[in-house]
């Protein structure tokens, strides 16, 4: 079965409340092979606002890159995410980070995440889950300040 990987990460309300619903709902499913700690992290761009707690969640599924993508939306809107500043405060933030044997580059999704190389908040919770996939050096030159704070 591929292995796939979703960052998962939220800065408003209860926010372990909020990882812990999508968790519960992603293992509904029976894919969840493995949550990642628990980390604190500074948001990275956009207004000022609190800090965030995220995940990496490890899933092993047939799922292609766009039905995980449907699901990513499916989680932020039980959350009842609300898109209206760019990099703004959330309640839930779902991405596709990367698929097994997959790449996608369209308007809707890139697969691999085309940003995680360069965020810490995704590459230590990654590591600690695939560490195959993480090169210490791209790691030790990502940005942000990130600690584990325990599991959910």
């Amino acid at each position: 079965m591929p292995r796939s990987f979703l960052g998962l990460g939220t800065n408003l309300g209860d926010r372990e409340a909020e990882l812990r619903r999508a968790v519960e709902h992603l293992s509904a499913s029976g894919d969840v092979v493995a949550v990642s700690s628990l980390y604190e992290t500074e948001p990275m761009g956009g207004p000022p606002q609190g800090l965030f707690l995220n995940i990496v969640v490890e899933l092993n599924t047939e799922d292609s890159p766009e039905e995980l993508l449907e699901r990513c939306r499916e989680l932020e809107t039980m959350a009842q995410r609300v898109r209206s500043v760019r990099n703004g405060p959330r309640t839930l933030d779902v991405d596709v980070l990367w698929v097994e044997g997959e790449t996608r580059n369209s308007e809707e999704l890139t697969v691999p995440h085309p940003r995680m190389f360069e965020r810490r908040f995704v590459l230590e919770p990654l590591a600690e889950l695939a560490p195959e996939l993480v090169d210490a050096q791209v790691l030790a030159a990502s940005f942000g300040d990130v600690r584990v704070i325990g599991r959910l």
